[in-house]
């Protein structure tokens, strides 16, 4: 396996990487699980339920779990591995997945114990979570807690992830570890061991690099190969280069706190001035898909992706934008290849009328700024993993999300308190097609606002030899359990 980079700790409750998650899928084992279609599935919990209100959760653990060193995995584990996570007496705590249990936040912040969160095991094998509002989709964040091993973490303190000493519960388990390696042997007693007997991991940052050696025969597989080579690997591989759809979301924030970028019309001209067609097609090599929605797969796109210039001219004209008064925004983007994307959008606006300064600066400069709404326009992207569901996609635009600086929230005449509604509204659905369509309703409200306005949905690409097998057409070659190698 070749990957961009190895994680930052082994050790859940403190790594913080994207490649963090990645190897965590293979060495530990979650409370409920990903299925083969990226949906939920079961993990060390074979069932769930919620309360009428859906503030409690209860969790039913399979019948006789183990750790890797056959020690018995049981409710307590589990207990002791939430309260873990965010004491900051324990770890680098973190709320995570845990906001909506009881005394979480005051844990976190040093005015409660551990002891008084809210789970309880209510009997060896079934774990129940007491929440402070409810949340329907609690089973779909537990797919990301992995337990922990209490007697290893006791005994040897933060030295339990070292090979030597590592306990785990999932398909593999660690056997070594280098500087830009690790080494990954079959689990006999995870409940889902792995098919293949080892796994061999190396860190390579450079794309390119992955996949020349990867073309020498050098790794089975390779992640994130670069855009602009697909199509030449492609052609050279054709059924070696496997692409995704994946929750990766460009998009712009546009700051609603300004009086430009606060008038509705200029918003939607900016919209409707977009060529996403040509962003997809011909900047990015049809490695994108042009798109208005933030929720995926759930809309048919077809012609509502055109650009109509005639139509945002005539909203500046009716705005009284033109001429002496004629618009001027900054832009800010990430350098490399956002910047060429930027370019190619300020190009899109000029046409119609808007000047635009394109601000290209690192992210150590251009998070800060936007936090701080020093920003018109923002270009912005994130990639939610494997968390295509749409509680993923629309929850960090919600107030206190991660993409929550569009000052959108509080500005008179703005819809932002319906949309507070649907998104309680959502939360509090236990069924996942009802919950769907309030999330639904959300997103079209946000999306007819225009705070943020999406235009590409990029895909994810792997490069897979041929000899392996097992892997799911449908999600991102990232659970590594049910891989196969052809002739082994």
């Amino acid at each position: 396996m070749a990957i961009a980079g190895l994680p930052d700790s082994l050790d859940p409750a403190i790594g913080q990487l994207a490649a963090s998650a990645l190897v965590y899928k293979q060495i530990h084992g979650p409370l409920t699980d990903y299925g083969r279609d990226g949906g939920l599935a079961p993990g060390l919990a074979e069932s769930w339920e919620a309360s009428p209100d859906a503030r409690t959760w209860t969790f039913r653990l399979r019948e006789g779990l183990l750790w890797s060193d056959e020690t018995p995995l049981t409710a307590e584990d589990v207990v002791w591995s939430a309260r873990r996570i965010v004491d900051p007496a324990s770890t680098f705590a973190a709320i995570g997945d845990f906001y909506a249990v009881r005394n979480a936040p005051e844990i976190l912040r040093g005015e409660a114990g551990p002891e008084t969160m809210g789970v309880r095991a209510i009997d060896d094998r079934r774990v129940e979570f007491q929440l402070t509002a409810p949340l329907g989709y609690f089973p779909l964040l537990m797919r990301e807690f992995y337990p922990f091993p209490r007697h290893v973490i006791e005994a040897h303190g933060g030295a339990w992830v070292d090979p030597e000493h590592f306990v785990g519960c999932g398909p593999f388990t660690l056997t070594e570890t280098g500087p830009l390696s690790l080494r990954l042997a079959r689990n006999p007693r995870a409940w889902n061991p792995a098919r293949i007997e080892t796994v061999h991991i190396e860190a390579v940052e450079d794309a390119a690099t992955r996949a020349r050696l990867f073309r020498a025969g050098d790794y089975d597989i390779a992640e994130a190969p670069l855009a602009t080579q697909i199509a030449m690997l492609t052609e050279r591989l054709p059924y070696q280069v496997l692409p995704y759809e994946a929750p990766k979301l460009t998009y712009l924030k546009v700051n609603m706190g300004r009086a430009l970028t606060g008038n509705a019309d200029f918003r939607r001209a900016l919209d409707l001035a977009i060529d996403r067609n040509f962003l997809a097609e011909s900047l990015l090599a049809g490695t994108a898909t042009p798109t208005r929605h933030i929720i995926p797969g759930l809309f048919y796109e077809d012609g509502s992706v055109r650009d109509n210039r005639l139509a945002a001219r005539q909203l500046l004209v009716n705005a009284g934008l033109t001429g002496a008064n004629a618009p001027r925004i900054q832009l800010r983007c990430l350098p490399g290849e956002r910047e060429r994307l930027a370019i190619a959008i300020a190009d899109d606006w000029s046409q119609i009328g808007i000047d635009v300064e394109i601000f290209a600066t690192p992210p150590a400069d251009l998070y800060p700024a936007i936090d701080g709404g020093d920003y018109d326009v923002a270009l912005a992207h994130f990639d939610r993993g494997l968390k295509s569901d749409p509680d993923f996609m629309i929850e960090p635009f919600t107030p206190g999300g991660f993409a929550d600086n569009t000052f959108w929230f509080g500005q008179p005449g703005e819809a932002d308190d319906e949309f507070a509604r649907l998104i309680g509204e959502a939360r509090a659905t236990v069924d996942a097609d009802l919950r769907t369509q309030a999330y639904r309703a959300a997103e079209r409200v946000i999306l007819e606002a225009r705070p943020v306005i999406p235009f590409l949905r990029e895909r994810a690409f792997w490069l897979v030899a041929e000899r392996v097998t097992g892997l799911s057409a449908e999600i991102q070659p990232v659970l590594w359990r049910g891989f196969q190698l052809e002739g082994s």
